[in-house]
């Protein structure tokens, strides 16, 4: 079988007509995948830190789902870059969506039995879904052109909001069916989860053949020993100044978007806000983090990924003040600040997803694109952790003011890298 898909993969790497077909097949793949697993991807953000506070009795700790499954984002990612690296996309996203369904369904069975180290395990496991979701969009840019590879990540994250969006606003009728079958209410929304995680998985390693990772890198091998480069070089170092600012600007986005999203479900809580009003806000922020893509993407490859980047840690910046100074009753402002969150990490990842590519070989490139994804996972991790205690310490505007002001340690990294690149380290002529 591997023989077979070996020659398959050659056969396409050395057809440009059937390498384009590959690509246009492949973001059909990814697409329906993305719709299953962005239905996964939105219950633990929706339910996750309540029900934590729901089983430990009080909210300082309820910061700690968001940690857990972002720690098993960190942990998945590694894992899943290092077997697409070696095996093709489709084992390793095959296997990380198949690893998050498990989690998800453990956290059912937790709820049920009223097991808090389960629960806690469960949600690390999950969180190889939320890695897998977010590592789905590099499979839609092994193949494309240079300067259509942010649309190409772009179309693979819009796909997410489908799934993204109907899952907090399904919330309410989840809990009630939970209910019925004699699952406590808030873990309803991980039955979702576990069968949209696992559908993924089984859509991506049946459909997605030949791999596009596998040909990208006989591809580029080929065109290597025709220009003569030295066998086993690389024409980039794994950690260029390149990845090394894409990394900056996928991580800080993630840090303030994580922290302030986390703690909102919470905050609106404990102000009086029904679980409806919960999803609403949370379902209209996840739409903001994936909707926009397609226009983002254009954005990104005709205007520039520093622009772009820099629009990021403004709309973050905008959004953190929004949430700080929105009356605690007010479900209009609410949305208004995580609708900003959300645009602003949009911006911020298919920016720094560009950046990463147009810095990376085929050879090196999903095991780099795994290592700088553990950085934004463990940024998320860590983000997550803290607000909890930022919260209880202070409250939720000043959590939501230290999230704005992060970003703008973001523009001063971006500055400092537009001052110090070389011209032939100029990631957008390397698009033109």
């Amino acid at each position: 079988m591997r023989n077979r898909e070996t020659i398959e993969a050659q056969r396409v790497a050395a057809d440009s007509a059937a390498r384009d077909s590959l690509q246009r097949r492949t973001l059909f793949v990814v697409v329906a995948s993305q719709i299953l697993g962005g239905a996964g991807l939105a219950a633990g953000i929706t339910v996750g830190a309540l029900l934590a506070e729901e089983m430990l009795g009080g909210d300082s700790l309820s910061g700690l789902p968001s940690a857990l499954f972002t720690l098993g984002a960190a942990s998945a990612a590694m894992l899943i870059g290092r077997v697409s690296q070696s095996s093709g996309r489709r084992r390793g996203l095959g296997f990380g969506f198949a690893a998050g369904g498990l989690g998800a369904l453990g956290v059912v069975l937790a709820a049920e039995i009223d097991n808090v180290p389960l629960l806690f395990l469960s949600l690390f496991i999950y969180g190889a879904g939320t890695a897998t979701n977010l590592q789905a969009r590099y499979a839609g840019t092994d193949l494309a052109r240079p300067d259509r590879r942010a649309t190409a990540a772009s179309i693979a994250m819009v796909s997410t909001t489908l799934g993204a969006v109907a899952g907090p606003n399904l919330v309410e009728p989840l809990g009630h069916l939970a209910e019925i079958i004699g699952v406590p209410e808030l873990a309803g929304p991980f039955l979702l989860a576990g069968a949209a995680y696992l559908a993924a998985g089984i859509v991506l390693f049946s459909f997605l053949r030949p791999d596009p990772l596998k040909v990208a890198q006989i591809a580029g091998a080929a065109t290597t020993k025709v220009a003569g480069s030295p066998a086993g070089i690389a024409p980039m170092s794994r950690f260029n100044q390149g990845v090394l600012i894409a990394a900056t600007v996928m991580v800080v986005t993630q840090i303030a978007m994580v922290a302030i999203m986390t703690m909102t479900p919470v905050h609106m809580k404990n102000h009086g806000h029904d679980l409806g009003e919960i999803g609403l806000v949370i379902g209209i922020h996840v739409g903001f983090m994936y909707l926009p893509s397609l226009v983002t993407g254009v954005l990104v490859d005709r205007v520039g990924r520093i622009p772009m980047a820099c629009a990021s840690g403004t709309t973050l910046f905008l959004a953190g003040i929004t949430a700080a100074f929105a009356p605690e009753d007010s479900l209009p402002f609410l949305i208004v600040a995580l609708s900003l969150l959300g645009l602003g990490w949009n911006f911020g990842l298919l920016s720094g997803t560009a950046m990463l590519v147009d810095s990376t070989e085929p050879e090196t490139r999903a095991s780099t694109q795994g290592t700088v994804d553990v950085m934004i996972s463990l940024g998320g991790a860590g983000g997550g952790a803290a607000a909890g205690f930022v919260m209880a310490g202070s409250s939720y505007a000043g959590l939501s003011l230290a999230g704005g002001l992060l970003s703008i340690l973001m523009l001063g990294s971006l500055w400092w890298h537009a001052k110090i690149r070389p011209p032939d380290g100029d990631l957008e002529s390397q698009t033109a």
